[in-house]
């Protein structure tokens, strides 16, 4: 029987959660960065049907500077995950660390360009703000269900899993757990697999992020990383930064391995070599 559209056929159980506060304001950064997407789309700069169903409109104006650097953000991690899924031939995984409000999985089905699955890891509050928009926005489940052969889609407060789309709700600074979320949503590490931190690392300390990026490549037998982040955070609009997000109660923990280009390279680069 054809499932309704309003209603998809979501398996959904009741889960509860506890609010980290020390992460709150690392969590406002998700709410900032896709506000600032989602007006630079109204705008256009460019083309995205979908961040409209998981994101307000506000009325406050964006400099055109900061639409011209989320449009420089967009396309340029777009580029290099396009490449890696031509490369492929789309036989491959994508894990998504941090995605927030990310639109990438339908947007990829768009163009015929999905890999065999496409994994979201955020906090669970995060995620359970997404899935909410997922379940009641025919546009955003629709897609899902299209690609899902089974009779039902499990969905819990904080974990979506379907044939091609997976959404976790999980602490990038907790591996076990993370690794342990992942595998129940069928992770393949044999599969070629792209990471993509997109301004992720930047809240984590320096041995967190370098313990995720070594447990990736030790994970998975062939991986790519696709790292976007600040550079440059020792000059003047750096301090700016820093000094405004401080007094949102948010502290930039990995802002050290920021100060260059040659910081980022070095304190980023995979823990072993990967096969290519």
């Amino acid at each position: 029987m054809a499932a309704s559209l309003r209603e998809p056929p979501f398996i959904s159980s009741a889960s509860s959660s506890t609010c980290d506060t020390d992460d709150e304001g690392v969590r406002g950064t998700c709410e900032d960065a896709s506000l600032c997407k989602r007006f630079a789309v109204s705008v256009g700069y460019w083309h995205d049907p979908y961040i409209q169903h998981l994101v307000r409109l506000t009325k406050e104006r964006k400099a055109p500077e900061i639409n011209r650097g989320y449009f420089a953000r967009v396309h340029g991690v777009n580029q290099l995950l396009k490449a890696f899924l031509r490369k492929t031939e789309c036989h491959c995984q994508v894990l998504n660390l941090g995605a927030g409000m990310d639109t990438t999985f339908w947007k990829l089905k768009d163009e015929n360009l999905l890999p065999s699955k496409y994994f979201e890891v955020d906090f669970p509050m995060i995620v359970t703000r997404k899935l909410h928009n997922i379940k009641n926005k025919p546009l955003l489940s629709k897609p899902i269900v299209e690609l899902h052969s089974e009779d039902m889609l499990h969905m819990d407060g904080h974990t979506l899993d379907s044939k091609r789309y997976a959404i976790i709700g999980a602490d990038l600074r907790d591996l076990s757990e993370l690794e342990e979320k992942l595998k129940k949503c069928n992770m393949n590490t044999q599969l070629p697999t792209l990471l993509i931190t997109e301004c992720v690392l930047v809240y984590m300390t320096p041995e967190q992020s370098a313990n995720l990026l070594k447990w990736a490549s030790n994970t998975f037998e062939t991986a790519m990383l696709i790292n976007y982040e600040q550079v440059n955070m020792g000059d003047r609009f750096g301090q700016i930064m820093i000094e405004n997000l401080r007094r949102r109660q948010c502290d930039l923990a990995g802002v050290e391995t920021c100060k260059s280009l040659e910081s980022q390279v070095r304190e980023h680069t995979w823990g072993v070599c990967l096969s290519s």
